[in-house]
């Protein structure tokens, strides 16, 4: 990766990601863009991804060689909107890989554990199996992942991909996902003492510190594309864990800290219809998948950077 183009760069992974890669590769070879950009810094750009003149002629401008294309919209989100969901998350996405055909342009587009669903495995859900996802974000997200497969296997774009986890951030609050509790849940036991979990105490889901998240864009876009053997999408976690493990251990550092439940149904359901745990030894295998932090690493950190 030389000069890259972040879409989606006010969002979660997107408003970390971009100063992450400005400290590797220089401030002026990571190009921001987003539907608003109250939040970034120069080089920026205003990109609606539905725009496919615009988005193509920035990607000219800047003679990029590297498209990171994060613009999309959340699981819970995508349920209250399911037709501007497919619209941002597929026509979106498709005008990204055009681009990148047309450019020839490395391109990455995180893919999720919710292109799972009732009849995939439940425990160490391997690589490839069966998904049938039942809501419109696994629908555009399993999609997406063949498509880019399609654009690799057909027009020869250097496409690649990971199932993200639910991720934690002490930087940038959630945006309309239903592991978004695993980051609120943080937040207020620094503020409040006590949490209110959407979510039921047992249900175990895969997560990831957001550092860990980061540090994998980069060693994926960066290893040698022969070596990867299933690039669109690599399953990835640090952790299974649930709502109930996470207060435990919020408490040892935070002994006051109370959880109580009041389930939304919405995500509830959608929490069930995804895995316990996956498998992610492929990533391990191909590239050297590997994450720093476990459950109390990572709460440790999050607890220090929100008090300050």
């Amino acid at each position: 990766m030389k000069r890259i183009l972040v879409t989606g760069a006010n969002g979660q992974i997107g408003s970390e990601l971009v100063t992450y890669l400005r400290l590797l590769y220089g401030d002026q070879e990571v190009i921001a863009s987003d539907i608003t950009l109250e939040n970034c810094s120069s080089p920026m750009e205003v990109l609606d991804v539905l725009d496919h003149e615009k988005f193509r002629n920035i990607c000219e401008s800047y003679q990029v060689d590297t498209l990171i294309h994060l613009a999309a919209i959340l699981s819970v989100n995508a349920e209250k909107n399911p037709q501007l969901a497919w619209d941002v998350n597929m026509q979106g996405l498709l005008n990204g890989l055009e681009i990148a055909k047309e450019f020839n342009l490395q391109f990455f587009s995180p893919s999720s554990i919710g292109v799972f669903s009732h009849e995939s495995p439940k425990d160490k859900t391997p690589q490839l199996t069966t998904m049938r996802p039942t809501t419109m974000y696994g629908i555009s997200k399993l999609s997406g992942e063949l498509l880019c497969d399609y654009y690799y296997q057909v027009f020869g774009v250097d496409t690649r991909s990971v199932r993200f986890p639910g991720l934690i951030s002490s930087v940038t609050p959630p945006g309309g996902g239903t592991t978004d509790y695993a980051v609120e849940i943080y937040y207020a036991a620094i503020k409040d003492g006590h949490y209110t979990c959407p979510i039921k105490e047992d249900t175990y889901l895969d997560m990831m510190y957001m550092g860990d998240a980061l540090k994998l864009i980069v060693d994926l876009m960066e290893s040698d594309s022969s070596l990867l053997s299933d690039r669109n999408a690599y399953n990835v976690s640090a952790m299974s864990v649930c709502p109930k493990m996470i207060a435990e251990s919020i408490q040892k550092y935070i002994p006051d800290f109370t959880i109580s439940y009041e389930i939304d149904p919405l995500k509830q359901s959608i929490a069930e219809s995804w895995p316990n745990s996956i498998d992610v030894s492929i990533a391990q295998k191909d590239w050297h998948f590997n994450c720093q932090y476990d459950l109390d690493n990572l709460t440790k950190h999050m607890l220090a950077s929100l008090q300050k």
